[in-house]
């Protein structure tokens, strides 16, 4: 559902029980969906606010709710949720009950990429929890910006919560490690580019060249050699079915996210494309950086997946096979064009640095 949409694995399962809520519980709700008188996220919100009900339950929603299309005539969002929701008690107060108690086994810790080189840290927890853990940043905030600080309340909250979580000093002290894809002219040159960090997406040179030069630690240059016309990354070899941490890391270099179209999400498994099983070699030409639920989806029966043919330079690519012969084509992203990179200029670009030079040399 996820490649036939063009969206990752996660938004294809939730469209595909959208589908069959509406289709086997909620007749009315679709007809509205049908005629325009639903958004498809207001019929998303009624189909979840009554998952927990049992079948004849959600009819009797779907039928007071959709059944006439002056119901919900000027409602937002937040309205028909609570509509739901509320009729939902009222049918079966205890499957409330019951989805609350086991949605706190579900609480976690994600991350993901914000706009402007931020990111969104998300913390789902039980509500007390929350409430109790957002009032107390507040408090020592208020007391911290009361004593003259020149933060404001909001910057200090976010800086009290790195400083605790980690239990570092100040927030800007996190010992790190960031991967970062630039190209050389960009590094020590002046040539505007953009930087790629795995997992993240694309950032300015420039906020790089800042980072490195307001750090106290080592820098460590690896030097990823590219084809000049197409980007594409040089290959290693290995006798091991499982991939040396070197070439799980040119891996990971080479195809920052999942390599299943459409995914994005963060690579956690080295995957061979041509299974052991099927005599596939623990190579760099047969590696791909897969999601977990991606490299368990492609061992399910009707699934394949072929190395495509191409001639030494060319970007990586292989080609998936789903259970209905759709194929789909993933290619790796493209790596900065390189150039000559002499000693010398790393040292006057880094006078004060301690810096390691790593080089991976090229096929």
């Amino acid at each position: 559902m996820g490649l036939a949409r063009r969206c990752s694995h996660h938004k294809g399962n939730q469209y595909l029980g959208f589908a069959q809520a509406l289709d086997e519980d909620m007749p009315h709700t679709l007809d509205r969906l049908v005629t325009g008188d639903l958004t498809e996220w207001r019929a998303t919100l009624l189909v979840r606010e009554t998952a927990c009900l049992s079948r004849e339950d959600r009819r009797i929603v779907d039928r007071r709710l959709c059944g006439d299309p002056a119901t919900l005539a000027g409602k937002g969002d937040k309205q028909i949720a609570a509509a739901a929701l509320a009729i939902a008690i009222e049918l079966d107060t205890e499957a409330l009950v019951r989805r609350a108690r086991k949605a706190t086994a579900d609480r976690c810790v994600t991350s993901r990429p914000a706009p402007d080189t931020m990111a969104y840290v998300t913390a789902l927890l039980p509500v007390k929890q929350a409430v109790t853990v957002h009032a107390t940043l507040m408090r020592d905030a208020a007391a911290v910006v009361a004593a003259g600080d020149h933060r404001t309340k909001a910057q200090v909250m976010a800086d009290l919560l790195v400083e605790r979580v980690t239990g570092l000093s100040t927030a800007t002290a996190v010992p790190m490690t960031v991967d970062i894809v630039i190209s050389d002219e960009a590094l020590l040159g002046t040539k505007p580019a953009a930087a790629e960090v795995p997992g993240y997406g694309p950032i300015p040179a420039d906020l790089v060249k800042h980072w490195l030069h307001d750090t106290d630690a080592t820098i460590e240059l690896r030097r990823l050699y590219a084809n000049p016309t197409t980007g594409a990354l040089t290959a290693m070899e290995s006798k091991s079915r499982c991939f040396p941490k070197g070439m799980l890391r040119m891996t990971r270099f080479r195809d920052r996210t999942c390599r299943t179209p459409w995914c994005g999400a963060p690579i956690k498994h080295g995957d061979h494309p041509k299974s052991v099983a099927q005599g596939g070699d623990t190579t760099y030409e047969n590696s791909a950086g897969l999601c977990e639920a991606c490299n368990y989806a492609k061992e399910a029966d009707g699934w394949s997946t072929t190395l495509d043919q191409r001639i030494p330079g060319e970007l990586h690519s292989y080609t998936i096979t789903t259970p209905t012969g759709h194929q789909h084509t993933s290619t790796a992203p493209p790596l900065p064009t390189p150039l000559p990179l002499p000693r010398n200029r790393i040292d006057a670009w880094f006078p004060t640095k301690r810096v390691h030079l790593e080089y991976i040399e090229a096929a």
